[in-house]
Protein backbone atom coordinates (compact mmCIF):
# COMPACT_ATOMS: atom_id res chain seq x y z
CA UNK A 1 0.00 0.00 0.00
CA UNK A 2 1.21 3.62 -0.84
CA UNK A 3 1.37 6.16 1.83
CA UNK A 4 0.20 9.14 0.36
CA UNK A 5 -0.29 12.81 2.09
CA UNK A 6 -3.97 12.34 1.36
CA UNK A 7 -6.66 10.83 3.39
CA UNK A 8 -10.38 10.88 2.77
CA UNK A 9 -11.76 14.02 1.43
CA UNK A 10 -14.65 15.58 3.12
CA UNK A 11 -17.99 15.56 1.53
CA UNK A 12 -18.69 18.82 0.93
CA UNK A 13 -20.30 21.09 -1.07
CA UNK A 14 -18.46 20.96 -4.46
CA UNK A 15 -17.37 24.57 -5.83
CA UNK A 16 -17.07 25.50 -9.33
CA UNK A 17 -12.87 26.56 -10.11
CA UNK A 18 -11.45 27.01 -13.41
CA UNK A 19 -7.74 26.75 -13.76
CA UNK A 20 -5.25 25.42 -16.61
CA UNK A 21 -2.89 22.56 -15.82
CA UNK A 22 -0.15 21.23 -17.89
CA UNK A 23 -1.50 17.60 -19.47
CA UNK A 24 1.02 15.90 -17.14
CA UNK A 25 0.01 17.38 -13.75
CA UNK A 26 -3.73 16.42 -14.88
CA UNK A 27 -2.65 13.02 -15.59
CA UNK A 28 -0.85 12.83 -12.19
CA UNK A 29 -3.72 13.61 -10.50
CA UNK A 30 -6.08 10.90 -12.30
CA UNK A 31 -3.50 8.41 -11.24
CA UNK A 32 -3.84 10.18 -7.39
CA UNK A 33 -6.97 10.41 -7.55
CA UNK A 34 -7.27 6.26 -8.64
CA UNK A 35 -5.02 5.12 -5.60
CA UNK A 36 -6.27 7.82 -3.03
CA UNK A 37 -9.62 5.61 -3.71
CA UNK A 38 -8.09 2.20 -3.68
CA UNK A 39 -6.39 3.20 -0.28
CA UNK A 40 -9.51 4.34 1.07
CA UNK A 41 -11.63 1.77 -0.32
CA UNK A 42 -14.11 4.53 -2.03
CA UNK A 43 -14.83 4.94 -5.79
CA UNK A 44 -11.90 7.30 -7.60
CA UNK A 45 -12.81 11.12 -6.70
CA UNK A 46 -13.24 13.60 -9.36
CA UNK A 47 -9.11 14.86 -9.80
CA UNK A 48 -10.56 18.99 -9.40
CA UNK A 49 -11.68 18.00 -5.70
CA UNK A 50 -7.73 16.99 -4.83
CA UNK A 51 -6.54 20.23 -5.81
CA UNK A 52 -7.79 22.45 -2.44
CA UNK A 53 -6.41 19.67 0.00
CA UNK A 54 -2.85 19.36 -1.83
CA UNK A 55 -2.64 23.26 -1.76
CA UNK A 56 -4.07 23.29 2.12
CA UNK A 57 -1.75 20.64 2.79
CA UNK A 58 0.93 22.09 1.36
CA UNK A 59 0.51 25.56 2.33
CA UNK A 60 0.36 24.03 6.22
CA UNK A 61 3.47 22.25 6.05
CA UNK A 62 5.64 25.25 4.26
CA UNK A 63 7.61 26.14 7.33
CA UNK A 64 9.04 29.48 5.37
CA UNK A 65 5.23 30.60 4.69
CA UNK A 66 3.97 30.32 8.58
CA UNK A 67 7.11 32.21 9.62
CA UNK A 68 6.62 34.95 7.04
CA UNK A 69 2.96 34.88 7.79
CA UNK A 70 3.81 35.42 11.08
CA UNK A 71 6.01 37.83 10.36
CA UNK A 72 9.10 36.17 11.40
CA UNK A 73 10.28 36.09 7.61
CA UNK A 74 11.21 39.09 4.95
CA UNK A 75 7.69 38.52 3.37
CA UNK A 76 5.42 41.49 3.21
CA UNK A 77 2.80 39.51 3.86
CA UNK A 78 -0.01 40.26 6.73
CA UNK A 79 -0.15 38.56 9.96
Amino acid sequence: MAKLKLGPLADDKPVKVTVELPAELHRDLIAYAEILGRETNRPPTDPVRLIVPMLERFIATDRGFARAKKGGGSSTLAP
